[in-house]
């Protein structure tokens, strides 16, 4: 083994079993490194990357809408029981109620125009309007569909239980101090501080993990991925 050599003023040097060997001098970072290296705040946002190619074909799932399906049926039964009940009552010989010759009468003497017949044909197109969406759109936004593998199978994951699978695996970069991860239908967008490496470094590693774990959640529309990386926010 050879005998270590002492260093001189401008490095140091260490010894191993294979010889000598000099260790690079680290220079101190001059003031206005420093402060560039702390306004170094925000990244670029970045484009989504491709996580997985599209599988077997998997729709939304339907809201069964239960809630307001029960309403309009209580209204609607309520509603045409209270009218034929007063019709075969003037049928049989009886006054009709009250509340129909008032409505009867209202209706003949106002005009079109009038503020409360706006008002009640406003009301009643705005909740006819909120029905047809109701019974064209699928709802349960919450569930992004899963890939089919079997034909008489489907699954579904949970938007916030997804988010938080890809904050586990982002806190596990290095250099990550902190991560906001947003679940979309199209997009997940990750917001991160790093506290140590360049930033850069740090949002290709998560560029690199966050695209596995989005194809490993088995999605049948894979969204794209955006991720934000800045430092921390200076204290004081």
């Amino acid at each position: 083994m050879s005998e270590p050599r002492h260093g001189d003023d401008t490095g140091r040097t260490g010894s191993t079993e294979s010889g000598t060997q000099r260790l690079p001098t680290v220079a101190p970072l001059a003031e206005g490194d420093v402060k560039e290296l702390d306004q170094s705040s925000s990244a670029a946002e970045h484009d989504p990357v491709p996580t997985l190619e599209h599988g077997g074909r998997a729709g939304r799932f339907w809201s069964a809408r239960r809630v307001p399906a029960a309403l309009l049926a209580l209204v609607v039964v309520g509603g045409t029981g209270l009218l034929l009940y007063d019709i075969a009552a003037v049928r049989a010989g009886h006054p009709a109620m009250s509340w129909r010759r008032s409505l009867a009468d209202e209706l003949a003497r106002r005009p079109l125009d009038d503020v409360w017949v706006l008002t009640g044909a406003a009301v009643a197109a705005a909740l006819g309007v909120w029905l047809i969406l109701l019974a064209v759109t699928p709802g349960l936004r919450d569930l992004l569909p899963m890939r089919r593998e079997h034909a008489d199978v489907r699954a579904a994951l949970d938007r916030t239980a997804a988010a938080m699978v890809l904050r586990d695996r982002a806190v596990a970069v290095s250099g990550v101090q902190s991560v906001r991860v947003r679940m979309g239908r199209s997009k997940v967008a990750v917001r991160a501080v790093s506290h140590f490496r360049e930033l850069d470094d740090v949002r290709a590693d998560l560029d690199s993990v966050l695209g596995t774990g989005i194809k490993e959640l088995g999605l049948a529309k894979p969204p794209g991925l955006s991720v934000h990386v800045r430092r921390p926010a200076k204290k004081g």
